[in-house]
């Protein structure tokens, strides 16, 4: 461990360089030792592959099998895990969640390109707009792997943007395999001191933004008869927000999008599945009143509590005692819904939040 490690919040971090790549270095790792250990494993399965070695019939009859694309193939190793050659577009990737997608496409072997509008979005957002800077910086952690990484400024509520960089994407590398829609705003307000903008623009950039990047980019997977997408939703769109309702309706919203689209885009044999966090460190969440409002759920109104205070009051009421996750314990389920291992996932939700999720019906 680096000599430079911190104690935040009652655990030991490395910083940010030092802690992806020792993480990266033990998922590639893992992968390497499955490498290793496929010819004996494969001695079991049977000649196709399989691991079945039951006789496939019924009473003599042969059981109907799915089409090579219409199955997630043979086991193998790494195939949840493993991107390599596949080119993929994340929204929001300048930063938090969508950044860490991002990189960890790329540390798993895809080339990425970031979009992001790096700046000003609506004043119906509590955090600080991201910058050209922040996108630089996910830039600079894909190519770190080796990988090809590119930054592009586009606002999702504008898909004429949308629809020209999936024509540049599409012509320049010749496919796009993977699309995330994260990008995201959020806004807390009660529901009756709302403004007009408080309402509109968190559904316009959340839920109409996600509807467009899925509009602008599909098209090109239908054209190849293959893809991913993968849609960001919240535990918040599972349930009622107190002074949240915008960003509670637009990520409700957000499921019934993906749960449509994975109808719609099926035959095509696109997946399009939802992750849905439960609280993360983010840009997005780390200011004053989310702290203010992470205590009031759990009964105890502090007006300014410190990060500590918030992360006290919350962490003994999750299974896994933790106060919020971190934006890299999301992309990892994010690597596997993307992975040719998901191949019959589709109109999913996957909640990633530390055991919280079992507290809902």
């Amino acid at each position: 461990m680096s000599s430079t490690a911190q104690t935040r919040l009652g655990r030991t971090v490395m910083p940010t360089g030092d802690f992806v790549t020792a993480r990266r270095g033990v998922l590639m790792g893992g992968a390497l030792l499955g490498a290793a250990m496929a010819t004996g494993a494969g001695a079991a399965a049977t000649s196709d592959g399989r691991s079945d070695t039951e006789p496939r019939n019924l009473n003599g009859q042969p059981m109907p099998e799915p089409s090579p694309e219409q199955s997630a193939g043979p086991i193998k190793p790494g195939r949840g895990s493993m991107l390599q050659g596949k080119v993929a577009v994340v929204t929001g990737a300048a930063r938090g969640i969508g950044r860490a997608i991002a990189v960890e496409y790329a540390a798993n072997g895809a080339d990425v390109v970031c979009v992001d509008i790096c700046g000003f979005v609506s004043t119906a957002s509590n955090a600080k707009p991201a910058t050209p800077a922040d996108l630089e910086e996910t830039v600079r952690q894909i190519q770190a792997y080796g990988r090809k990484g590119e930054g592009v400024h586009a606002d999702i509520r504008d898909i004429g943007a949308l629809r020209r960089i999936a024509d540049d994407v599409d012509a320049r590398y010749g496919k796009i395999d993977i699309v995330v829609a994260d990008a995201a705003i959020q806004r807390w307000v009660p529901l009756l001191e709302m403004t007009d903008a408080d309402w509109r623009d968190v559904i316009d950039n959340n839920l109409n933004g996600t509807a467009n990047t899925i509009r602008a980019f599909a098209p090109k997977m239908v054209t190849r008869n293959k893809g991913r997408i993968i849609v960001l939703s919240s535990m918040q769109g599972l349930h009622g927000t107190k002074d949240a309702a915008s960003y509670s309706a637009s990520k409700w919203g957000i499921i019934g999008l993906m749960k449509s689209a994975a109808l719609e885009l099926g035959e095509h044999h696109i997946t399009v599945n939802a992750l849905l966090p439960g609280l993360v460190d983010t840009a997005l969440t780390r200011y004053e009143k989310r702290l203010s409002e992470t205590a009031g759920e759990e009964g105890q109104k502090l007006e300014n509590p410190t990060p500590q205070q918030a992360w006290d009051i919350r962490a003994p009421t999750v299974p896994l005692k933790i106060g919020w996750l971190q934006p890299d314990d999301i992309s990892p389920a994010a690597v596997f819904l993307a992975s040719d291992a998901a191949a019959m996932v589709t109109g999913a939700e996957y909640q990633v939040t530390g055991g919280d999720s079992a507290k809902d019906v």
